[in-house]
């Protein structure tokens, strides 16, 4: 999503992205960029230095949506890993929300490992207090070779541990991973090891994407040298029906809808499982159809 499209009011730097569940929230971007910006596959905050916004601004941008934004009932926090900041500034920012915007119901964050690590179990436990609600957690794969190849900076174990902290504390957990990181070389042992962890984080939500590969990345780089095999069409719905034959979730929504994927999919699971392999079966039989190449997008 580009920032220019939202309203002038809110002070932006450069462009911005937000998961799709959040596209009516009031976005307030109160850190800038990623604090790792590592990722081979991500290609997002390349051109920006991480930093956490001035409060001077931020207080513009409150101000900004207490006068426009009270029919918007969430609010979503960014940049790339903004459950980084300090306590302080999430102290601070949570309680001008709930001063300022006393109708939003539910604030939402992207986080890593790394950040979620930063906070102790009383600090998350505060977090939840103070009204965040949900926690957008990048796992991309469960695989330990392919999370290393990525440059991820974290372990299957680490992810786990980190994303039932969060759970534990009584925040939303919403997990994204994508198809097809593993290349043709790992595809399936990148879905099983995938369903293992989310199996034991056990998120509220699960949000599968699909890799596209963005030009001047080092996985895009790679792909150019020959050296990664991106899967076809096929492979990724294989890879796509092992992940989620292999995830087992307490009460938890798998979503395999985004813009990127080539077969929608929504299950609750465990009790849509069986409904959402067998669509998945009759898409790779050819009897439903999939989303043509000019209507994928990031």
């Amino acid at each position: 999503m580009d920032c220019a499209s939202e309203p002038t009011g809110f002070h932006y730097v450069g462009n911005c992205i937000r998961p799709p569940s959040e596209a009516d929230s009031i976005l307030i971007q109160a850190t800038i960029g990623c604090s790792h910006n590592k990722c081979a596959f991500c290609g997002t905050y390349k051109d920006k230095r991480f930093a956490i916004k001035d409060r001077a601004i931020l207080e513009q941008d409150l101000a900004f949506a207490q006068s426009y934004c009270r029919h918007q009932r969430r609010v979503f926090i960014m940049d790339g890993d903004a459950l980084v900041m300090p306590m302080r500034h999430w102290e601070w920012l949570l309680g001008e929300i709930r001063r300022r915007l006393p109708w939003v119901e539910r604030v939402g964050t992207y986080a890593n490992s790394k950040a979620v690590a930063l906070k102790s179990d009383q600090d998350l436990r505060r977090l939840k207090e103070l009204g965040l609600g949900i926690v957008y957690y990048g796992l991309e794969s469960g695989h330990p070779e392919v999370l290393k190849r990525v440059n991820k900076g974290a372990t299957p174990e680490k992810h786990i541990t980190q994303g039932r902290r969060v759970k534990e504390a009584g925040i939303l957990l919403s997990v994204t991973v994508l198809l097809g990181i593993g290349g043709v070389e790992l595809s399936l042992e990148h879905a099983r090891e995938t369903g293992r962890v989310l199996s034991a984080m056990d998120p509220d939500y699960v949000g599968a994407l699909t890799l596209m590969l963005i030009p001047g990345t080092p996985l895009c780089d790679a792909y150019e040298r020959g050296e990664f095999q991106l899967p076809d069409p096929a492979g990724m719905l294989l890879e796509l029906r092992e992940m989620i034959a292999h995830t087992e979730l307490s009460d938890g929504l798998f979503f395999a809808n985004h813009a990127s994927n080539y077969l929608p999919i929504k299950a609750h699971l465990p009790q849509d499982k069986a409904a959402a392999l067998a669509l998945i079966d009759q898409a790779l039989a050819g009897r439903v159809g999939l989303r043509p190449e000019w209507l994928r997008a990031l």
